[in-house]
């Protein structure tokens, strides 16, 4: 599962992780400073996942 980000909220990232456990985050460097980098890596990373009712359809990606 995979979660694209080029810049914008922070909570689309946190998202990413809590609601479906991404484990591959596609960054757009070109649209984004290094410094904006480190701090989103950082926040992807440190985010976990929810579970619960986000696993149902985990689950069924993973079918």
């Amino acid at each position: 599962r995979a979660a694209v980000f080029y810049n914008g909220p922070e909570e689309i990232i946190k998202l990413s992780r809590e609601h479906n456990n991404a484990n591959i985050l596609s960054l757009g460097a070109r649209f984004m400073t290094e410094e904006e980098i480190h701090t989103v890596i950082d926040t992807w990373l440190k985010e976990p996942f929810g579970g619960d009712r986000h696993q149902r359809r985990i689950d069924k990606l993973d079918k």
